[in-house]
């Protein structure tokens, strides 16, 4: 059942002293904006409004998650920091004696409601500060970044050795729940760390052998890593079919049971575990499969495609971008792209799989800040990367008069004496605060690593940041 608001304050609160009730500037800002109404209606469609159990109240809900990505903290420490703080149980609506959510229940909500519900509060925090005349939009300028996922640096023997070891854990999860018992699964991860060990032995060695002798040991590893993968996953699809001939006899047996009059709750909740391994162990597999492929793919001499390569068995996202940068020339996750305003209130932000060029995306995301505030952008600046003539036509097209984004390639006479004017080069220069902004989203709201696996889980990771940044912006604005 879907709840708004906290129950009535405790009679505890009334005999605290007033300096123990008054909230920090910042918070008392904070919370003044999210008392309004507008901000439960995104996350109404995933509760029933009369039946089920009643949920946690969504001021609570919000006012932790502001907590959580304000400062940095982890669901755990979050909720025992609240739990500790008179002033923090303030600012969330929870009473002095009443309990504080548990951190799987925020997990939970995260998860259930989605990215959907972030792209709710952010849009009606934004037509709030429209509202408010405190949004301008005359100048905006945009950059694209690397949100990374949650995955370690991936090699091919490092996914293999997973791989196995994953599907031997799978497989004991699926008999422990009752299916294919009979089943023989060989475990496999001892073969395979040791190969995996083997290859780092190998580049240990770099020094005594040569360069040729030392790949080509390497990717014989490498191989015997893949075999291994192929005949694990052979074992397991085999121990896959048998498990799902095993539920749908449960689910049968199930049925009469059920039209018999007699209940079993523990047979219910052992078929929900075995439908939960078996679907995890079916991951695996395909993930398996790629990975194995790709590997094969590498030995033979050829370059995996990076649109389509695997580098996680959790993630299956999350792909391989190049950035140019120094220090990490590679990055693995989500590109994403910021758009902001002179105040630093991110305007409009997007994640997209894999490498996509930056140019598409730019007159799309003007597009969408003329829909939600009824005008166009007098002035739209960005990077070489969206430098395109068609660009320039389509941002035209939507009224903007000012488009300041230097062309890619060497440009022509004409073009060099525009890109050379004083009011150019002026806005060139207050271009560069975006990347300013985005130092600042992943340094202090959570955009240097999605903690959420999946495209919707960056979407959502990501979106809960610009919320929280945009009330801190707004919020000061609005002061």
């Amino acid at each position: 059942m879907f709840r708004t608001v906290s129950d009535q304050v405790s009679l505890w609160e009334a005999v605290l002293p007033p300096e123990l009730l008054k909230l920090p500037d910042e918070l008392a800002r904070v919370d003044e904006l999210l008392d309004d109404p507008v901000f439960f209606a995104p996350f109404a469609p995933f509760f029933d409004l009369r039946v089920g159990r009643p949920s946690t109240p969504m001021e609570t809900y919000l006012r932790l998650m502001f907590l959580k990505f304000r400062y940095r903290l982890g669901y755990e420490s979050l909720c025992r920091e609240v739990g500790d703080s008179i002033t923090w149980r303030r600012f969330c609506r929870i009473a002095l004696d009443g309990a504080v959510p548990h951190p799987t229940t925020l997990m939970k909500l995260n998860t259930r409601c989605g990215s959907a519900a972030v792209q709710g509060l952010n849009e009606a925090l934004l037509a709030k500060a429209a509202e408010a005349k405190v949004l301008r939009t005359s100048r905006v300028r945009a950059d694209t970044t690397v949100v990374p996922a949650n995955v370690c640096y991936p090699t091919d023997s490092g996914l293999l050795a997973k791989a196995i070891r994953r599907i031997a854990v799978s497989g004991r999860r699926i008999q422990s729940a009752g299916g294919a018992v009979r089943t023989t699964l060989r475990d496999r991860s001892r073969a395979g760390g040791k190969r995996a060990h083997g290859i780092a032995a190998k580049l240990r060695s770099r020094s005594q052998l040569g360069r040729d002798q030392v790949k080509d040991g390497v990717q014989r590893i490498t191989g015997e890593l893949a075999d291994l993968a192929a005949a694990a996953a052979s074992d397991a699809q085999r121990l896959l079919g048998n498990a799902r001939r095993a539920l749908r006899r449960a689910q049968v047996t199930a049925a009469e049971r059920a039209k018999a009059g007699v209940r079993d709750p523990a047979a219910g909740r052992r078929r929900g575990r075995l439908v939960r391994a078996i679907n995890d162990l079916s991951n695996v597999l395909e993930a398996t499969t790629r990975i194995i492929e790709q590997t094969r793919q590498r030995i033979a001499g050829t370059t995996p495609d990076g649109a389509s390569r695997v580098v996680s068995l959790h993630d299956r996202d999350a792909r391989p971008i190049a950035k140019g940068r120094l220090g990490k020339p590679v990055e693995f996750g989500y590109k994403a792209q910021v758009v902001d305003n002179d105040d630093g209130v991110v305007l409009d932000h997007e994640v997209r799989v894999g490498n996509p060029p930056d140019a598409p995306q730019l007159a799309p995301a003007v597009r969408r800040i003329k829909d939600r505030n009824g005008r166009s952008p007098r002035t739209v600046t960005a990077d070489r990367g969206y430098g395109e003539a068609a660009i320039d036509t389509a941002l035209t097209d939507l009224g903007v008069r000012n488009v300041v984004i230097p062309r890619k390639g060497r440009p022509g006479t004409a073009r060099q004496h525009v890109e050379k004017r004083r009011a150019f080069r002026r806005t060139i220069k207050w271009r560069t605060g975006c990347e300013g902004r985005i130092s600042t989203l992943k340094r202090g709201y959570g955009w240097d690593r999605t903690r959420l696996d999946s495209l919707e889980g960056a979407k959502t990771w990501t979106g809960q940041g610009i919320f929280t940044h945009n009330l801190t912006k707004i919020a000061t604005l609005t002061a």
